[in-house]
Formats: C-alpha cells, sequence, structure tokens
C-alpha cells in the first residue's frame, strides 16, 4: 500500500505537469482564435473607400461634349459678312431696299451741293445790290445802277419801274407806293418759293428713308426665321446673315436720313435770311420812290409825258 501511495504522489506531478503543458499549448490558438476577428474589420474598413463610382461620370461627361464643337465651327468659316458680301447674299427685296436708300443718298448730296452754290450766290449778288441801293438818292439813278446787276434785286427794280410807267396819270403818291409795294412783295415771293424748289425731296428722303430701312429689317429677319425653319436649328451660323442684312438695311435709311433732315434745316434758315434780305430790298426801293415822290420827280416826269403825248395825237 505504501509503495503505490508513493506511486500516487510521484505520478501526480507529473501528470500536472503535462496539463500545464497541454494548457499552454492551447492557449496560442485560442489567442489567434480570439485576435483573428479583430483584425479583419480593420482590413475590411479600408476596402470600400477607394470606390470607383466617382471615376465615371469625369470619363463620361466631356464625350457628348467634344462632339458637336466641330459642326459648329465647320458651319460659321464660309459666311462672308462684309457690307458688299451682305448686299450679294441678301434677297432681291432687301437689295431693292438698299439700292433705292443708296440712290435717295446721293440725291441728297447732289441736292445739297446745287443749292449750297445757287443760295450763295444769290445772297451774296443781293447784297451787293442792297449796299449800292443804299448808295443812290434818286430813282433814276437807282434804275441805271441796277441795270449793271442780275438777280433778283434787279427784277424788283424793274418790276417798281414798270409800275411807275403804268401809274403816269395816277392821281395819289400813297396809292402809287402800294402798288410798288404789291409788286415787290410778289417778287419776293416768286424768289422764295424758286430758291426753295428742290429741298422738298430733302424732307422727303428724311421722314421716309428710315421707315424704308426698317422695312427691310422686317425683311431680313423674317428671311432669317425661314432659314431657322428649314434648317431646324437655332445655330447661330443659320441666323447670322439675315440679321447681318437687316440691320445693313436699317443702317442705309439712318444714312440716307439724318443728313437729308440736317440739309433741310440748314436750308430753311439759309432761305429765310435770304428772304429777309429781299424785305431790305423792298425797304430800300421803296424809300427811293417816296424820296422821289417828295421831290416831285415824278409828277414832272408824268407832266412831261402828258404833253408828249398829248403833242403827238
Amino acid at each position: 500500500m505504501r509503495q503505490s501511495a508513493q506511486m500516487n504522489y510521484a505520478t501526480r506531478p507529473r501528470g500536472a505537469l503535462a496539463l500545464v503543458l497541454a494548457l499552454s499549448l492551447m492557449s496560442p490558438a485560442v489567442g489567434t482564435a480570439q485576435t483573428a476577428p479583430a483584425t479583419p474589420p480593420a482590413t475590411t474598413a479600408p476596402a470600400p473607400a477607394p470606390t470607383v463610382a466617382a471615376e465615371p461620370p469625369a470619363a463620361t461627361a466631356p464625350a457628348p461634349q467634344a462632339t458637336p464643337a466641330a459642326p459648329t465651327a465647320a458651319v460659321t468659316l464660309p459666311r462672308d459678312l462684309t457690307p458688299w458680301g451682305m448686299f450679294q447674299a441678301a434677297d432681291i427685296v432687301v437689295k431693292a431696299v438698299m439700292i433705292g436708300l443708296a440712290f435717295a443718298s446721293v440725291l441728297s448730296w447732289t441736292v445739297w451741293f446745287g443749292k449750297a452754290i445757287e443760295l450763295m450766290v444769290a445772297r451774296r449778288k443781293m447784297r451787293r445790290a442792297i449796299a449800292a441801293l443804299g448808295q443812290v438818292s434818286s430813282w433814276d439813278e437807282a434804275a441805271s445802277v441796277m441795270r449793271q446787276h442780275d438777280g433778283s434785286a434787279a427784277v424788283m427794280v424793274q418790276a417798281a419801274d414798270a409800275e411807275l410807267h403804268l401809274s403816269a396819270d395816277a392821281l395819289s403818291p400813297e396809292g402809287v407806293k402800294e402798288r410798288i409795294a404789291s409788286r415787290l412783295e410778289r417778287a419776293e415771293a416768286a424768289a422764295g418759293r424758286a430758291m426753295i424748289r428742290g429741298t422738298g425731296i430733302l424732307a422727303t428722303i428724311g421722314a421716309t428713308a428710315p421707315f424704308v430701312g426698317l422695312f427691310g429689317t422686317v425683311w431680313g429677319i423674317m428671311n432669317s426665321f425661314i432659314g431657322i425653319s428649314k434648317a431646324h436649328t437655332t445655330n447661330l451660323a443659320v441666323v447670322a446673315p439675315g440679321i447681318a442684312e437687316a440691320l445693313l438695311a436699317t443702317a442705309l435709311g439712318l444714312v440716307a436720313a439724318i443728313p437729308a433732315v440736317v440739309m433741310y434745316n440748314f436750308f430753311s434758315r439759309w432761305i429765310a435770311g435770304y428772304r429777309a434780305l429781299h424785305a431790305d430790298a423792298s425797304a430800300e426801293i421803296l424809300r427811293i420812290v417816296s424820296r422821289d415822290f417828295d421831290r416831285g420827280t415824278f409828277d414832272r416826269r408824268w407832266a412831261e409825258r402828258r404833253r408828249s403825248v398829248e403833242a403827238a395825237e
């Protein structure tokens, strides 16, 4: 019994040692089994971070924008938008409007040069005649001086002299003066009508040219809309030619109208001054006639004429 007990005590330490060794061998496996689930979350967490979903929009966005750029450049290049090119490519109605406005502009400048020269010459002659009439003292002297001049002043002196001859048997000097003043007034009105002749064209062009240009503008824009409907696109290359033609018609209308209005206003002031010079000449003629009436010059002349007529009879 003692031997068996001793053997049991001897074998107990060995069994305990074997148990410890077994536990020690099993502990790393248990540790790895416990740590294994902890590491995968650390490794799997960054996996969704580099998502590839953001790259497809960047790759697909430029693709549809690069294709329409080439056709637009190809359409706009062949167009010639110079004024002469726009005129050649314009519709027949717009061309007619442009030609009419260009002719109106040329006509305005022609009237301007012609009437300006005529007015300057007439005003110069009238000033010289007024200065000459202001230096004479009798009607005979005035008639002889005016024979050396031409123009409206000479016509007025001739009209007054004709009335004096027709009024040889007049009884009242005041009646003679009144008839002379009437003749001078009519001569002044005739000179004003002759001078204003042709300026009505300037007024007509200045009033109608903008509206004619506007008609060409409307027609050109209408052609632009027709081009849009045929091409089924609102591209600038389709719209720009018609709009450019329309704007060119508007510009020609303004080019014809603005100078015509300025010229008409200028001539209106000049003709008003020319009529004022006629009024001054009429006043000088009436003063000379009144002076000779006070001197009795016409009475003596008419008495001599009566005696000559009676002697002839």
